[in-house]
């Protein structure tokens, strides 16, 4: 339980990569820590795949003769911690990820999104971005600048173009800013965010 009182926040939209939200989901409550869905609004949201993200909202009991099941906890797309961005709070974050997918072409429509994730990196909380996540770190000015970071290849020349340089790895950890290429990835992201965490 080596993340046990942190808190970490996971950006969802629709359109996201399924692995890139839910295995950081699950392996860091496998660790500890709080997980927290930050959307622009609480509502379902669907991957790439059609995969839902679903706040919960209220309970939906049966009563049987073996006990009362709650059907809306028992879905095994719903998130219990879900909060909209204009109600997040990066003081209440160790750590905020943002997986790929194409959902971060819509993340970036969201000024309340936008608002967040920029109070996150600017108080150096562990920023961790996968696949077409580091679009995000494009949208906050100056972000990358200077910096090593990786991303996958069709972002490529947003990365670059936003004053980063690019480090073709699994995993690249520049102070505070975490960034990965692909699902694949995600063992060597993970555990580089646990490690950045346990050095907090």
């Amino acid at each position: 339980m080596s993340l046990e009182g942190k808190n970490i926040a996971i950006i969802v939209e629709d359109l996201y990569e399924d692995p890139e939200f839910w295995y950081p989901f699950y392996r860091f409550q496998e660790e500890g820590a709080t997980v927290t869905a930050v959307a622009p609004q609480v509502k379902e949201y669907k991957s790439k795949h059609d995969y839902a993200v679903k706040p919960y909202l209220e309970p939906k009991v049966t009563k049987t003769k073996a006990g009362e099941f709650d059907w809306n906890w028992l879905n095994p797309s719903t998130v219990k911690d879900f909060v909209a961005a204009k109600d997040a709070k990066a003081k209440d974050f160790d750590a905020v990820i943002v997986p790929g997918g194409w959902a971060p072409d819509k993340m970036r429509r969201s000024p309340d999104l936008i608002a967040f994730l920029e109070e996150c990196y600017n108080q150096k909380i562990i920023f961790a971005a996968i696949c077409h996540g580091p679009w995000m770190l494009c949208s906050i000015k100056d972000s990358l600048k200077g910096r090593k970071a990786t991303c996958m290849p069709a972002m490529l020349d947003d990365l670059v173009n936003a004053g980063a340089e690019f480090i073709n790895e699994p995993v690249v950890r520049d102070d505070h800013v975490i960034t990965s290429r692909v699902p694949n990835d995600l063992p060597n992201f993970c555990k580089e965010i646990i490690k950045a965490l346990n050095e907090q």
